[in-house]
């Protein structure tokens, strides 16, 4: 349990680092990366990427878009959809590679051998399983 909680107070003051030095916070970088990687993505596709509810991300996209480093746009062809895209403040943040959660997550996994790496993260989905278990 004390790994568990030590990890998550790592992720809160590596993401508030994040917020001070690259403009976003580790979860408002991880929904960038998404969208960098799938523009025109909605806020469902990118939902089923995190394994989250689309509404969980309505803040996220709501204080990304007011900071102007995306945009959403209205789907011609579903007018009830929005698609976002990055802006070029977007992109400049996507592109940043230092101090970021993913760059501690590379290099932690570069210490172990990928058998483990592959049996952590079994264990962090059964974790999050149980965590959300009955909510």
């Amino acid at each position: 349990m004390q790994k568990v909680w030590a990890l998550a107070h790592a992720l809160d003051v590596r993401s508030k680092r994040m917020a001070r030095t690259i403009g976003v916070t580790g979860p408002q970088r991880l929904v960038l990366r998404l969208i960098g990687e799938m523009p025109g993505a909605t806020a469902g596709m990118l939902a089923r990427s995190l394994d989250l509810h689309a509404s969980t991300l309505t803040g996220v996209l709501s204080r990304l878009e007011a900071r102007r480093l995306i945009t959403r746009r209205v789907d011609p062809e579903d007018r009830r959809r929005v698609r976002f895209s990055l802006t070029a403040a977007g992109r400049r943040i996507d592109r940043e590679r230092s101090g970021t959660v993913e760059a501690a997550v590379r290099r932690a996994l570069s210490r172990v051998s990928d058998q483990k790496a592959s049996a952590s993260e079994e264990v962090m989905a059964i974790l999050v399983e149980e965590l959300l278990r009955d909510l």
